[in-house]
């Protein structure tokens, strides 16, 4: 099964607090392209759960994503996935949805140092990977072992072609 990590597009640098910082028009753009790369992706062309943090900036990269995406049987607003969140703590949760609901694909979408270090945990090798915005990992993980390796990491620079 695959655990594809996202980080939330780009984002205004100011507003009331951090929570409520919206995307930019290239966020939004750029998290649409990711999603159709993603889309090509994922296995039996499906999206089985997504977990979402609150803030609106990850609120509205889900939005643009989901226009693109197949469905997801279940889309989960999750508070423990904001900018720092616990990555251990989340990836545990991660194994437990897996050994419960046996999806195929989970995507979740959260925030800087987030994403670079839960993408880590699953990789004991590893270090916290770069994770520009709107970039996506993907994590192959077998829930019978438990043994996961981080196939890739895709950032929208990569996809169109510039620096």
């Amino acid at each position: 099964m695959r655990i594809y990590i996202m980080r939330h597009g780009e984002a205004q640098t100011f507003a009331a607090s951090d929570e409520e910082r919206p995307l930019t028009d290239r966020g939004e753009q750029q998290s649409v392209e990711m999603a159709r790369w993603l889309k090509q992706q994922l296995p039996e062309g499906r999206l089985d759960l997504v977990l979402v943090s609150p803030y609106l900036r990850a609120q509205q990269t889900w939005e643009a994503c989901q226009a693109v995406l197949p469905s997801a049987q279940k889309v989960l607003i999750e508070d423990g996935i904001t900018p720092y969140g616990d990555s251990e703590h989340v990836a545990s949760y991660l194994r437990a949805l897996v050994s419960v609901d046996n999806p195929l694909s989970i995507l979740l979408v959260s925030h800087l140092p987030l994403v670079g270090y839960l993408t880590a945990e699953f990789d004991e090798d590893s270090h916290a990977p770069m994770f520009p915005t709107s970039s996506i990992s993907c994590i192959e993980f077998d829930p019978a072992s438990e043994k996961s390796v981080v196939m890739w990491l895709k950032s929208p620079s990569q996809l169109m072609g510039y620096a």
